[in-house]
């Protein structure tokens, strides 16, 4: 198989699906572009602001992508080509591109609240308050894994601290700019991407490098520094108002990675690489070899379903889509392009991703994966490789890959603080705004979240790290979650509920799998503390599945729908 005949097929499959199944999608679920959003109905200038589109489809994509679509396609590809093609075109458009569009149409419908008061009108309080709790332990957990992911790599890669410090001042400066000072969007953007882009070269220029004088910090040390310095971050962009800080950053950094993909595609179809991995190397593939030498073999049921996340299917995306993007989408006609559209895009970057260490053979790859390459690595290895069929150096071109993904890196991070401060506010408010203030304030939901993993980080530094195994089973046991409520809120209302019924079966079953054998795998191996959250996030997806059967049946029988007014501005939501 050529590697760019592969690119171009999955690119004009996913762009068919946008136009057909995406249309087919809006119509279904009654997408009115006549009605009010959140953002203009509850406008208050911090986390409700009517955003541009490409501003919003820039903040939504840079959100979702993070590393996720680079990292899954790659640590799957020892199950073949073939099979991780297969997930991630049938699953990104028939689920995962469902997923987030069900998402934030409900989360628009719902005043820009998360899926977890979707829940609550089909599941009442017990089910959102299940829900909340699930969301809220998994966003802490992902903010301090992925804080301690871009504090290593700016103390391994301090041109990416550089470049990344200036990228923050550079959107504080694009925001007021825009907002405040009225300069168009289009003028803004041709002057402020050509200097972001110069930020990267001063960064190689002048690395920001701790662990040389001045400073001469120990490389633990240096770590620490940098924690301590993205969680002060975390808590401003979680805090600030969202066109301050946390949209205009998105908003220029997915620039970065549109310019990652566009040189991504151009060396494909230069070097034009045959696809040297099997296609299919059966039902049950060697990862990896263990310190003895033995292979370790997983089945392809759960894992590659499992290890490809935010490529195919992701629940992250659905607190994304109705955390941040709902509260800033001015009409409902752009739900399609940005998340059906943001899902699509991200389906064709895992398959750049998949192509760029396709060119390794099968032994090959999986003697990678023991020598400890990392997905990162091997990815911006293997595109800038293609790009030096144009004239483009291959250290350079490395090189602005790994920045392009760690700049991503740190979109995860702001905005997994942000969503965990929305979803700590909603546990203590209600959907009518009854609630307890003092326990509901942004400074104090925030603050909670940052000290936590600062503890987690700080105070026992191998937390995270141990917790870190269950989050992919987690992360689909959420998309199959939102799907479930999905399904119920659209049978009530008498809308094509089998959209996501189907989805939701499978990625229930894909993820209580991947639950069960990590949870069976923790107890042999004599870990208790991973066996217990494991345990836990089984019992959790048991009771509230137990919930939605006995409330489907009451909507079965009484097959009523609620009414469903324009969104009206409540105390909660401020």
């Amino acid at each position: 198989m050529n590697g760019s005949i592969l690119v171009l097929g999955a690119t004009a499959f996913f762009v068919a699906a946008y136009f057909l199944y995406g249309r087919l999608l809006e119509r279904l679920l009654g997408v009115d572009g006549s009605r009010k959003t959140p953002a203009e109905t509850m406008r208050d200038g911090v986390d409700y602001v009517p955003a541009h589109p490409a501003v919003l489809f820039g903040h939504h994509f840079a959100s979702i992508a993070g590393a996720g679509p680079i990292v899954g396609p790659i640590a799957a590809a020892y199950f073949g080509w073939g099979a991780v093609t297969a997930w991630v075109v049938l699953g990104c458009v028939f689920i995962g591109a469902v997923h987030d569009m069900v998402s934030l149409f409900l989360s628009v419908r719902h005043e820009g609240r998360s899926i977890a008061s979707v829940i609550e009108t089909v599941l009442g309080r017990p089910g959102k308050a299940l829900f909340l709790a699930f969301c809220w332990s998994t966003l802490v957990l992902v903010c301090a894994e992925f804080t301690r992911q871009v504090a290593l790599t700016f103390v391994n890669s301090p041109a990416v601290a550089t470049a990344s410090l200036l990228f923050i001042a550079l959107a504080v400066v694009f925001g007021l700019v825009v907002n405040r000072r009225g300069v168009p969007l289009v003028a803004a953007t041709a002057v402020f991407v050509p200097v972001m882009f110069g930020c990267i070269w001063v960064g190689t220029k002048l690395p920001f490098d701790l662990t040389a004088a001045p400073f001469g910090l120990s490389v633990a040390g240096a770590q620490t520094a940098w924690t301590v310095v993205l969680l002060v971050y975390c808590f401003l962009a979680s805090t600030l108002p969202v066109w301050l800080l946390l949209q205009p950053r998105d908003y220029l950094n997915s620039y970065l990675l549109y310019a990652m993909m566009a040189l991504g595609f151009l060396g494909v179809f230069a070097a034009s690489p045959s696809i040297e991995l099997d296609a299919f190397t059966g039902l049950h593939a060697v990862a990896r070899h263990g310190a003895d030498g033995s292979a370790v073999v997983n089945p392809l049921f759960p894992f590659l379903f499992i290890t490809i996340a935010c490529g195919a299917c992701s629940g992250f995306h659905s607190l994304v889509a109705s955390g941040t993007t709902a509260k800033q989408i001015a009409s409902e006609r752009h739900i399609r392009p940005v998340a059906y559209g943001g899902m699509l895009l991200e389906g064709v970057l895992a398959i750049l991703a998949l192509v760029a260490v396709g060119t390794f053979k099968q032994g090959e790859l999986v003697a990678k994966f023991d020598g400890g390459a990392s997905a990162v690595s091997l990815f911006a290895g293997g595109l800038a490789s293609f790009c030096a069929k144009v004239g483009i150096p291959e250290s350079a071109g490395a090189t602005f890959m790994s920045l392009a993904v760690a700049a991503f890196l740190m979109t995860s991070v702001d905005t997994a603080t942000r969503l965990a401060r929305f979803t700590w506010q909603e546990f203590f408010v209600s959907a009518d705004g009854k609630g307890v203030p003092v326990l509901s304030g942004m400074y104090l939901a925030t603050g909670l979240v940052v000290a936590i993993v600062a503890l987690l980080l700080l105070g026992n530094p191998d937390a995270a790290k141990n917790l870190w195994n269950v989050f992919a089973s987690a992360n689909q046991l959420l998309a199959g979650l939102t799907l479930f409520t999905a399904s119920l809120w659209l049978y009530t209302h008498h809308k094509a509920w089998w959209v996501t019924l189907f989805p939701m079966l499978f990625m229930l079953a894909v993820s209580a799998a991947g639950l069960w054998l990590l949870c069976a795998g923790s107890w042999r191996s004599g870990n208790p503390t991973l066996g217990v959250v494991t345990a836990v996030l089984l019992a959790l997806a048991a009771v509230l599945v137990l919930l939605a059967i006995v409330k489907f049946g009451q909507a079965r029988r009484e097959r009523r729908v609620p009414t469903l007014g324009p969104a009206q501005p409540s105390s909660a939501a401020k």
